[in-house]
């Protein structure tokens, strides 16, 4: 993936952007001292090019009733890019997921698990890592409270 050049209107915009992406262009051109027709430009460059991937609406958990948030590390037993990208694929159609990154050094992948509760989560870690031939170890943690949960990149 490329990279593209960005100026102080670009990063005025992302960085508004990443604080309220429901605004109008209209709010957004203001808030970042540029005309509509620029700031519309603006933003349609920058998700042609990739930078903003989605535009989402973030949702408290504790508000939707009951729900555990665990990190889990997984081990493969074999560690190809092959199996690597099977792994990825299993995970990835799974909801309970919500991020999977691979890390080095340690495990091979650390995940951002979100369940109901634990009866949940043991159903959702037998399906994924006790019944996969090439889940080697699974060291999970489960958050007893979050103190920070931030989505902003900086720009």
């Amino acid at each position: 993936m490329e990279k593209i050049d960005i100026d102080d209107l670009d990063k005025r915009i992302l960085n508004a952007l990443q604080d309220d992406a429901s605004q109008t262009n209209h709010q957004l051109a203001e808030r970042v001292h540029a005309s509509a027709p620029t700031c519309l430009r603006r933003v349609k460059r920058l998700v042609d090019a990739g930078v903003i991937a989605r535009q989402v609406a973030l949702l408290a958990p504790e508000k939707l009733g009951p729900a555990l948030t665990a990190v889990v590390e997984i081990t493969l037993d074999q560690q190809g890019d092959e199996r690597q990208v099977e792994f990825e694929a299993l995970v990835a159609g799974e909801a309970a997921v919500l991020q999977c990154y691979r890390v080095s050094p340690g495990p091979d992948f650390v995940l951002m698990v979100q369940v109901a509760d634990m009866p949940a989560y043991h159903a959702l870690a037998h399906r994924l890592f006790a019944t996969h031939k090439n889940v080697r170890n699974v060291r999970s943690y489960f958050s007893i409270h979050r103190s920070k949960f931030e989505t902003r990149i900086a720009v």
